[in-house]
């Protein structure tokens, strides 16, 4: 078993940051340290994800797309309701 020194450090920005990722997850300080880098990775890539979501939602914001369709087909037939139907019966196609 690795003998693992616990003791008190000062407080630093780097210790502040390690404990607002969550409780230590380890007595060694090491090994919390290295848990408290790849919680960082992971917050770090969420971060990232939704700044380029923002981004993607700021650019596309005041756009004026219009789509149009175009079907060339004379043998379009509106859809008509059919007479006979049934009730509670959801989610059942005719």
């Amino acid at each position: 078993m690795e003998y693992c020194k616990v003791m008190k450090k000062p407080k630093t920005l780097w210790r502040w940051w390690a404990k607002s990722l969550g409780e230590k997850a380890s007595k060694c300080d090491k090994e919390s340290d290295k848990i408290a880098i790849i919680r960082t990775t992971i917050f770090a890539t969420y971060l990232i994800t939704n700044c380029f979501i923002i981004a993607g939602v700021i650019r596309q914001w005041d756009r004026k797309t219009e789509v149009y369709i175009q079907v060339e087909s004379e043998s379009v037939v509106p859809y008509v309701t059919p007479l006979d139907r049934r009730i509670n019966k959801p989610f059942e196609f005719e």
